[in-house]
């Protein structure tokens, strides 16, 4: 695996592959890597020819200056494990190959999208920095596919829109949430927690399963649901951001779980602010006697068939 540090060598490399007719695949992460970016480097090493695994600390989507000044940076140990999952290249610039002197080109998208749940609470800019920088990585990569992780649902959806409403030649890939024995999710902000910040955590999943429990039970009013997920967090002196029932595509908020539907949340434990989901699916309604099998109730409308 080389390492590189400049668009031009990036390009070089690029350029190379393109020649003999390969596919690239891009990684894009802030570093402090963890089984979950392995997984989507050795997917992107299964699917392409090449890998590049970008290492950038965006200074941008960073609203909070004391969380960009504690981001974990681990390039060394970033370097060992992006090469045991099948990388090529990782992309290690530095602020001024990302941002020149003089800087001042920003790429937006607006909306609910952009505005709700972690826009709301970090702010619109976040997500601006959001879809600047992976403009700018997909500029300078060219890459045929990009993996993403599933946790960071609100910034998926983000890059899936931004792809389509500029029409950029990249493959969205999402995968899934890796977490825990003990089920807390995978992120490179879990180093910063203390034993009893990681012991408190735990109540995030727990809130999940609660929740999922619940609907798996039978209840569907999204306001209890959350509600139950309040409570739990609550168990543990933990105080939510946001807990929220949503649309899984536009982030609209559902009042009633009758379709899979988007429970996320945010959550500040110790030092760090920590998000999850899970999307919740209702269990399907038993068809109604005498009627045919997938027949839908009288009064359904064709969306809810």
């Amino acid at each position: 695996m080389k390492i590189v540090r400049t668009v031009a060598e990036l390009r070089e490399h690029v350029r190379a592959v393109r020649r003999a007719g390969g596919t690239v695949g891009l990684v894009p992460t802030m570093g402090a890597l963890h089984r979950g970016h392995v997984s989507l480097i050795a997917a992107s090493a299964q699917r392409t020819d090449s890998t590049v695994v970008s290492l950038f600390v965006n200074p941008r989507q960073f609203g909070d200056l004391g969380d960009l000044a504690g981001y974990p940076r681990t390039e060394e140990a970033d370097a060992a494990k992006a090469a045991a999952a099948g990388a090529h290249v990782l992309f290690a610039p530095g602020v001024d190959e990302v941002y020149p002197d003089g800087y001042t080109a920003e790429v937006r998208l607006s909306g609910p999208l952009t505005e709700t749940l972690e826009g709301a609470h970090r702010g619109p800019e976040h997500f601006h920095g959001v879809t600047t920088v992976v403009t700018k990585l997909f500029n300078m990569v060219g890459p045929d596919v990009a993996f993403f992780g599933a946790k960071d649902a609100q910034q998926v959806l983000v890059v899936r829109r931004l792809v389509r409403d500029l029409n950029l030649p990249v493959e969205i890939v999402v995968g899934e949430t890796i977490r825990e024995d003990d089920g807390l999710a995978l992120s490179s902000r879990n180093v910063r927690l203390s034993p009893t910040d990681r012991a408190q955590a735990l109540a995030i999943p727990r809130a999940l399963e609660a929740a999922t429990a619940e609907l798996a039970a039978g209840e569907t009013d999204a306001e209890v649901l959350t509600a139950t997920v309040r409570r739990v967090l609550s168990r543990a002196a933990l105080l939510p951001e946001y807990v929220a029932v949503v649309d899984p595509d536009t982030l609209q908020p559902r009042t009633t779980v009758d379709v899979p539907s988007l429970l996320a949340l945010a959550v500040p434990v110790g030092p760090v602010r920590l998000i999850d989901n899970v999307v919740l699916v209702p269990a399907p309604q038993p068809a109604l006697a005498g009627a045919p099998a997938g027949a839908a109730a009288p009064d359904a409308t064709p969306e809810e068939g």
